[in-house]
């Protein structure tokens, strides 16, 4: 429920990274209907000072407090820390917004936890177009759902799918497909890569029948997601590119996206289903 004339509703945030501190500025510096009550980051004092710097007034606190502050939690930390983060907020029944949606994949239970509380999981449009075509024509049948995503190689390294494998992408002169399978086998593989593949999955045909391919493409300088749907009710064709953030794995619009997702919970006027 948006909050009664006259109130705001509280957004606690957890991770100060490359999606994080620019969400706290926006928020700190005053958004309609909406006001940064609390942060948390790994380390306490280095966000602290960070938000001073940014001219930021919001109490740092243990990412267990964050739903004893806000009503709604944002969730912009490393995929390992996701469930920490998640599980305190659920319990409490509050609105919780991941953006490490690849990690939802794999703690779903939370969605029936979450229901149990009376709370929310509201996964953001992020860097991907074309969400809602995509919810649309899940009210109906979708047959396939394939997506292809490229990136500057430097917005792959280190993913633990091309460790594992020795996959060494520097000095890359042409592209390379580095993965092609599953939705949710790219998410353990590129848990800091295809949080937009698991949105899609989420909002279609889910993770095993959504298939995604994975390009270290040193021509691109900029994230690029491709869409071919073909459901009973429409042919989908979406490509999408997305300007990096200080973090090469992340898009600029990831941020913004974020902002919109929190208007959308206050804003009299919505538009999107």
């Amino acid at each position: 429920m948006p909050p009664s004339e006259g109130k705001s509703l509280a957004v606690g945030l957890a991770g100060l990274g490359a999606i994080g501190m620019p969400l706290a500025r926006r928020l700190g510096a005053g958004l309609p209907g909406l006001r940064l009550v609390a942060v948390a980051a790994g380390d306490a004092a280095r966000a602290a000072r960070r938000l001073a710097e940014a001219g930021v007034t919001a109490p740092v606190v243990p990412a267990t407090e964050l739903a004893r502050h806000a009503e709604v939690v944002v969730e912009a930390v490393p995929a390992a820390h996701f469930r920490a983060v998640a599980e305190p907020v659920i319990a409490a029944g509050r609105i919780f917004v991941p953006l490490s949606v690849g990690a939802l994949l794999n703690n779903l239970d939370l969605v029936e936890r979450a229901a149990a509380a009376g709370g929310r999981i509201i996964v953001p449009t992020g860097a991907l177009v074309g969400l809602d075509a995509v919810r649309a024509a899940a009210q109906g049948e979708i047959f396939s759902v394939r997506m292809v995503t490229r990136k500057p190689p430097a917005g792959l390294e280190g993913a633990p799918y091309l460790v594992e494998r020795g996959i060494v992408l520097t000095g890359l002169t042409a592209p390379l497909k580095v993965f092609e399978g599953t939705a949710r086998e790219g998410a353990r593989g590129f848990p800091a890569n295809v949080n937009v593949a698991a949105a899609l999955a989420l909002a279609g045909i889910g993770p095993d029948r959504t298939r995604l391919e994975i390009w270290a493409d040193p021509g691109v300088t900029r994230n690029t997601h491709s869409i071919e749907l073909e459901a009973d009710s429409a042919s989908l064709r979406m490509t999408i590119e997305n300007v990096p953030s200080e973090n090469p794995r992340t898009g600029r619009i990831t941020a913004l996206s974020v902002i919109a997702c929190l208007n959308g919970l206050v804003a009299p006027l919505r538009v999107g289903s």
